[in-house]
């Protein structure tokens, strides 16, 4: 793909020989940063893991200290009885039949979607809708459960759920590039801290292999995992 003008410009800040720190690895983005908005910051952690057997594919949420940045839209599939419950605590859209209904047809205008147990069965209609855009509910996630509040006031507070691909790479937003170097690098521990915790058994070797940082189109940035406390 031929680079812009900016791009070019940018490109020669980063050297793609040197490992960064991740504060450094935070602070450099804002040098790079080519765009005209709020980027998003995106972190991108290739592990030393096999996501085609089920003990090692990956998956979980975290609430990043200092938020996403970004106002999550939030779906509270639920029976009646919870619906004053989700209003509550600042769910976007409550409800349950007109919202399969509208999922059925093609509406997906939302970040998260949060479920109680007794309504997965109606689910079920929408799930090839969902699961592709990554928004079907699931108990490893938190995103099914009867604590309709507690789950969303987790979801606004910064709550995130993250997967790895299947080439072992986890892919997540942590943050915007407005937000100071420090609390980048404080949502990136977070992250990395929890994945640490994770590590599956059956991996074998090296669990971090690569590290790199990136906003919107920006160049990505390589981080030297040894710098990192605690993994």
């Amino acid at each position: 793909m031929k680079l812009t003008k900016k791009r070019k410009q940018v490109a020669g800040k980063v050297d793609k020989n040197k490992l960064y720190q991740l504060a450094e690895a935070a602070d450099l983005l804002k040098e790079v940063n080519t765009t005209k908005f709020d980027s998003s910051v995106d972190i991108h952690i290739r592990l030393g893991v096999d996501p085609r057997k089920p003990d090692q594919a990956l998956r979980g949420t975290v609430t990043l200290p200092h938020g996403t940045g970004k106002t999550k839209r939030v779906l509270v599939l639920c029976s009646p009885d919870k619906e004053q419950e989700a209003k509550d605590a600042g769910a976007d859209y409550v409800g349950l039949d007109e919202f399969i209904e509208k999922i059925s047809g093609g509406w997906t205008d939302v970040d998260v979607i949060v479920a109680t147990p007794n309504v997965m069965a109606k689910l079920g209609k929408v799930g090839r809708i969902l699961g592709p855009r990554g928004l079907m509910p699931n108990p490893k996630t938190g995103t099914i459960t009867l604590n309709v509040g507690e789950a969303v006031r987790e979801v606004k507070g910064g709550k995130i759920a993250f997967r790895v691909d299947k080439y072992g790479i986890i892919h997540a937003s942590i943050g915007r590039l407005s937000f100071a170097p420090d609390k980048i690098a404080g949502n990136a521990m977070e992250l990395l801290q929890a994945l640490s915790k994770m590590k599956p058994s059956a991996a074998k070797g090296v669990y971090f292999k690569s590290l790199y940082m990136a906003s919107t189109m920006s160049p990505g940035v390589p981080i030297d995992i040894k710098s990192v406390k605690g993994l």
